[in-house]
């Protein structure tokens, strides 16, 4: 099927070249840039999960340009209820994720590709299919949803596991809300992002970008 290899192959250098562009930008932002950004990030996801009050939700650790700076798990487990549980990634050898809850600065250990990732017990990748709400990292979005990652396909493989009744949000940098991202078949869209500027900004649903796995909504408060 030559056309549907040399349109992959075109969505994935096009992915590729906005790829190099956007992490080149985020290099360049001073410290005090991204201190402001995370600042505002971090206000906006406290207002969420101090409204939609998830019993079990997922983060992350940004780290390097990344939205949200690295204390970002602290500020989001000081937002949930005391009964609630907060969920790192833990990154498998084939670029899967598994996931472990979060217990404090002093529960996170370095490992590769520059992440820091929880040292409890593995919950299994089907963890995320429990969460009311997700919070992943994107290089960019578009006004479909569509998300552009780093290229590993980690959190493609995740979306997929997420039932739709949970609410997916991508941080990102201002002008990182686009209006079109390369999209191949594998690609799962987000329902919402967050912008320092813009703040917390809900998507459409559109025909023909696949949502999260399960039938349902949740709406955003």
């Amino acid at each position: 099927m030559p056309e549907f290899s040399d349109g992959a192959d075109v969505a994935h250098e096009a992915k590729r070249d906005l790829r190099v562009a956007l992490l080149a930008h985020r290099r360049s932002l001073s410290a005090a840039r991204r201190a402001e950004a995370a600042a505002c990030v971090q206000a906006e996801l406290l207002s969420l999960v101090r409204r939609l009050r998830p019993a079990r939700m997922t983060g992350y650790v940004p780290v390097g340009s990344e939205p949200g700076g690295g204390e970002l798990p602290e500020v989001l487990r000081a937002a949930l209820p005391p009964e609630a549980e907060l969920l790192l990634p833990v990154l498998r050898d084939d670029l899967d994720l598994d996931w472990a809850a979060y217990a404090g600065t002093a529960s996170l250990r370095a490992a590769g590709r520059g992440l820091r990732e929880p040292t409890g017990p593995r919950l299994g990748r089907s963890a995320v299919a429990t969460a009311e709400l997700v919070i992943v990292p994107a290089l960019a979005v578009d006004h479909r949803g569509r998300r552009l990652g780093r290229g590993g396909g980690s959190y493609d493989r995740v979306l997929a596991r997420v039932p739709a009744a949970a609410l997916t949000v991508a941080l990102l940098h201002d002008g990182e809300l686009v209006e079109a991202v390369p999209a191949q078949p594998h690609d799962r869209p987000v329902r919402a992002v967050i912008t320092p500027a813009g703040r917390l900004r809900t998507l459409p649903v559109v025909p023909g970008v696949e949502p999260n796995a399960s039938a349902g909504r949740t709406r955003v408060p």
